[in-house]
């Protein structure tokens, strides 16, 4: 893994919310048993301490509707579902960050409504004001709204690095699949050397 300036990296935390990640959640079905069984949420927390600790910037992005859903275009079947299943309404429990990786003092919270983190969200200018150049990528999942989020950082010129035990799909191939894809864009490293690199 390439050298970290602590004080120019940040790591955004995709979608680590209830609806997502717990077996009750809407997308819980997908996900919860892979997060699980992977103790991907952990691994997380390593990373999210790590970078704390390191005097970077923590960033979680999650998703929230006002009710009535008017900002919601269910132009792909899992918007649809959205609506339909009353979920990621703002303020219920399940649009909270899960208590394993809880937002500390100083970490920053984005709120959006479609599928990726910088699109339509103020991400971008967070992470410009505090001139970070390095954006690590933990969440879920790793072939939907983690690839979408690292493509949009890919574009707006930050340096991408994934780090795949951190990172998990509905399946262990699609998670798979992806990070062969993140390899021809950033870098794809573990935990263990996140920590390594901060620490050092």
């Amino acid at each position: 893994m390439r050298e970290l300036d602590p004080l120019r990296t940040a790591v955004v935390g995709v979608h680590w919310q209830h609806e997502v990640v717990s077996p009750d959640g809407v997308f819980g079905p997908f996900f919860a048993e892979q997060v699980s069984r992977h103790r991907v949420a952990s691994y997380a927390a390593r990373v999210a301490t790590a970078v704390r600790a390191s005097g970077g910037l923590v960033v979680y992005t999650r998703v929230a509707h006002q009710p009535g859903y008017p900002a919601l275009i269910p132009n792909a079947p899992s918007f649809a579902m959205i609506q339909e299943r009353q979920a990621f309404l703002e303020g219920t429990p399940k649009t909270r960050i899960i208590d394993e990786l809880a937002p500390e003092a100083g970490d920053i919270v984005i709120t959006h409504v479609r599928l990726t983190g910088f699109f339509g969200s103020e991400l971008d200018t967070v992470l410009r004001r505090r001139n970070v150049d390095t954006v690590l990528f933990t969440g879920v999942a790793t072939n939907l709204s983690v690839t979408g989020t690292l493509f949009e950082a890919v574009n707006l010129g930050y340096r991408p690095v994934v780090v795949s035990d951190a990172c998990t799909a509905a399946t262990d191939e699609a998670h798979r699949v992806s990070l062969e894809t993140f390899g021809l864009f950033g870098e794809v490293v573990t935990t263990a050397e996140v920590v390594d690199r901060l620490s050092g």
